[in-house]
């Protein structure tokens, strides 16, 4: 109930000028605020909240509607602007004010907004006239400019003495730049956005403006959309800069935000700490009028009863935002770009000549404002700043923009007014606006400078008998590569023609003997990656995600899913299994009548493919496991369980594999041998013999390698899973769910597993996107069976400086490639076996 009144009452505002302006928000026209003029002669007092007649800047004509006579209990609001009327007489007004409406409308059809030589308010025939003469305790004489614009009496030019306070006069803390925002819907103001430049050498006795005051930005920006000077009729301020504007240059709404800002930021230049200050008077005047959750509840028949005052923790950062306008500065300190919470960092108005690089580090800056100064060019770190959405840059001395503000993909509003900047740029904000602009230098950018190899970090140089390496890479498949998400990549580089072949040379340049990779759709393995890595001896594994088994064909090759390669010439692959963890979940007896494995983990239909493979020359066995865990933070339990079924069927699989019968035909092809001048080798050298199988008495004792996307960071319960060997049923992970055993009595896994990188240090991330940074992606290793020897480095840090995000033109993907070269432990004891392969087929169909 409270809230419908509070839509239609009537504020009824007193004016210096003998003057009340009543308005009226209605349901019926969202986002439009129309002011209507009530013009009547009552006795001279002082506007308590120090308003003057200069804020009265527009009257939009054609809006004004017949009023209702007011309701009875409009009363019973607050209404501390103005006396209180009596219903009848406030009746008999209101009739008429609907007379003056309709003149008014008359009158609109020769004093249209765009003829108008001065904002203001159309004379009516509800007042008297006064004539520039007339004494008035509330009025200073005007000038005789002011005299002939027949709008005049809602000019700047009334010197209003003690009582003007607008930006300016002596009593600020009642009235702030940008205070009028509260009442002004967001959508009106951008349909509306054409701005006056009040400058002292604008005067123009044609205008009827004598500039005795300035006036808040946020009053012009919110007031006078409609009435704005000739000589900013086509969105363009005296002293702008910007060229690629003709007479006949009609703006759009990107062009008129584009000077409304220009015009409040000039406005504000003598201001220090204006937006500080605009800041201030905004969030008082809304906790003033927003009436508190018990009021509504009172007023709705609601019980206050058992409600939440805080929602989440209190972070103790309670700010966010760095005002240092208006300070004169030629320098700033670095120290301020540590700050790197801060979202709004406001240095306009200022005497800087350059802006640091070290503001790239400001990653969730979304309004920075350097107007007003003497920068002249931008640094190529500007790009760093991707969660931008408002980027002034008024009145400096730039002539171009580097190509990495088109990382800027969430930037709204670029101010470049006043800026000496290169023809071609100009063209395209004016005309297109700040989306097609950095659009424009994104798609246009160059690869730029590619970093340096990624150094190969030695650990062990000891001999060993058998070395082998692992890569583990996320390639991002094709159909999460959005713009939405990846908007900062240009689109041919965002491609998967162009990503999938990057991709490719870089598996064949580490040349890994296993490769595992996440994120594999269907049809690219079977229709690139199997095809162009079988030149290079590989051989592969693959399972989509398991819900391709209730989709078509067409859609079913789509699905991403887990692929494992492996040298055929180096290894066979005895066994292969999929592990669903779902379909695990479901399945398992003490799992079965848990809510949470239903609602929680049966929906993921993540998987894992685990591969048996065996060294043709050594007989040394390993169990290769590859898995794409669920990503999201909200289901760090699912991901616990996720794991814990995946190291659980490990262990099972592993405990058959140890009885696994040895291999005799591990020597079914040869690949056929060149000379150095490509001719095939003709020489009688035997081929070697391959080794007897090596047997292994328990599961553990296999050595293994897990690889995948965890997405997990260490110390969550993944992590401490995998590495301790256990973990309690009560984890803070498992945010007190049930799933059976697991959580009744705990998780445990028999394997000694530990990070290939954690033998040094983790690397600094794993995946590098401007929302996320950081490790999620592992190799790990049986530390009772194998011995890292050299891992593949992290990327220079100097390059990152300038690079926001994967992928880019050097990274196909937003995960790094993991690889890790290791030695396999001698064994003391082996024992070969004999058997035939018809023998060993009737094993394998037997179990």
């Amino acid at each position: 109930m409270r809230r419908n009144l509070h839509q239609q009452r009537f504020r009824w505002i007193h004016k210096d000028y003998d003057a009340c302006v009543a308005v009226k928000w209605t349901t019926e026209c969202i986002g439009r605020v129309i002011y209507l003029a009530k013009l009547q002669q009552f006795h001279r007092q002082e506007s308590p909240h120090g308003i003057t007649t200069s804020s009265i800047l527009s009257l939009e004509i054609g809006q004004l509607q017949p009023l209702e006579p007011r309701p009875e209990h409009a009363n019973d609001f607050p209404m501390p602007m103005v006396e209180r009327r009596s219903s009848r007489k406030s009746t008999s007004s209101i009739t008429d004010l609907n007379t003056t409406i309709a003149t008014l409308k008359n009158t609109q059809q020769n004093h249209h907004p765009r003829h108008l030589a001065r904002s203001g308010s159309p004379v009516n025939s509800g007042r008297g006239s006064y004539a520039n003469d007339t004494p008035s305790p509330s009025r200073s004489p005007v000038s005789q400019a002011s005299s002939q614009n027949p709008y005049a009496m809602y000019s700047q030019g009334h010197q209003q003495g003690q009582h003007a306070m607008m930006n300016g006069g002596q009593h600020q803390r009642f009235m702030q730049p940008g205070a009028g925002h509260k009442f002004q819907h967001q959508s009106y103001q951008q349909h509306h956005g054409q701005q006056t430049n009040h400058h002292p050498q604008n005067q123009n006795g044609g205008h009827g403006i004598g500039h005795q005051h300035t006036f808040s930005s946020g009053t012009l920006s919110n007031v006078t959309p409609h009435f704005t000077p000739n000589t900013l009729h086509n969105g363009n301020s005296s002293n702008s800069q910007v060229g690629g504007i003709n007479d006949n240059f009609i703006p759009n709404q990107h062009w008129q935000r584009q000077m409304q800002l220009a015009a409040e930021s000039r406005q504000a230049q003598s201001a220090p700490h204006h937006h500080c200050k605009k800041e201030g008077v905004i969030s008082r005047v809304s906790k003033a009028l927003e009436p508190t959750p018990a009021e509504e509840a009172a007023e709705e028949g609601e019980e206050e009863r058992n409600r939440a005052t805080t929602v989440g923790e209190i972070s103790r950062q309670d700010w966010d935002a760095l005002d240092c306008s208006g300070q004169g500065m030629r320098a700033i300190s670095t120290s301020i770009f540590a700050y790197k919470f801060l979202k709004k960092l406001y240095l306009d108005h200022n005497r800087l000549a350059r802006l640091d690089p070290v503001v790239g580090h400001l990653r969730n800056l979304t309004h920075l404002d350097i107007s007003n100064n003497q920068i002249m060019e931008l640094p190529e770190e500007i790009g760093m700043l991707v969660n931008l959405k408002e980027l002034l840059v008024f009145d400096n001395n730039l002539q171009t923009l580097p190509y990495e503000v088109g990382y800027l993909f969430k930037l709204e509003t670029l101010g470049v007014d006043g800026n000496p900047l290169d023809e071609d740029l100009k063209e395209h904000i004016v005309h297109h606006g700040t989306k097609s602009l950095v659009t424009h230098l994104r798609e246009n950018a160059t690869p730029g400078t590619p970093p340096n190899e990624r150094p190969r970090v030695e650990i062990d140089t000891s001999p060993a008998s058998e070395i082998l390496s692992v890569l583990s890479y996320n390639i991002l498949c094709d159909k999460y590569a959005t713009k939405s998400h990846y908007g900062y990549t240009p689109s041919d580089v965002l491609s998967w023609d162009y990503r999938r072949e990057v991709i490719l040379n870089e598996l064949k340049d580490h040349d890994a003997d296993i490769v595992c990779l996440q994120e594999v759709d269907r049809e690219s393995f079977d229709e690139y990656f199997r095809r162009e890595l079988a030149v290079n001896d590989y051989r592969g594994v693959f399972w989509p995600k398991t819900r391709a088994k209730t989709m078509a064909e067409k859609d079913a090759k789509l699905v991403d899913g887990c692929a494992t390669f492996y040298k055929g010439s180096k290894y066979v692959c005895l066994d292969k299994v999929l592990i669903d963890f779902a379909n695990t979940a479901i399945n398992r007896p003490d799992m079965k009548g848990e809510h949470d494995t239903f609602n929680r983990v049966m929906p993921r239909d993540h998987v894992a493919v685990v591969t048996f493979l065996e060294n043709r020359m050594t007989g040394s066995r390993m169990i290769v496991g590859n898995a794409h865990i669920f990503w999201d933070p909200a289901f760090e339990d699912v991901k616990v369980v996720q794991v814990a079924i995946l190291l659980e069927q490990i262990s099972k699989q592993a405990e058959k594999w140890a009885k696994y019968p040895p291999c005799t035909d591990k020597a079914a092809f040869r690949h056929s041998e060149v000379d150095s001048r490509g001719n095939p080798d003709t020489a009688d050298e035997p081929a070697p013999e391959p080794s007897v199988s090596l047997e292994y008495s328990s599961g553990p004792q296999i050595p293994l390698i897990i690889c995948g996307d965890f997405n997990a960071a260490a110390g969550s319960g993944v992590y401490d899973l995998i590495t301790r060997g256990s973990l309690p049923g009560n984890h803070p992970d498992l945010g007190n769910r049930g799933y059976g055993s697991l959580t009744r009595e705990g998780m445990a896994h028999p394997f000694k597993l530990k990070s290939a990188y954690s033998t040094t240090a983790e690397l600094s991330f794993t995946n590098y996107t401007p929302s996320f940074i950081g490790v999620i992606d592992y190799i790990w290793y049986s530390t009772n069976a194998l011995q890292v020897r050299h891992l593949l480095g992290s990327v220079e840090e100097e390059y990152l400086r300038k690079v926001p995000g994967f992928p880019n033109h050097h990274f196909p993907s937003d995960h790094l490639a993991l690889k890790a070269e290791f030695s396999v432990k001698q064994r003391r004891e082996t024992k070969g076996a004999e058997i035939t392969n018809g023998v060993q087929r009737e094993w394998e169909r037997s179990n």
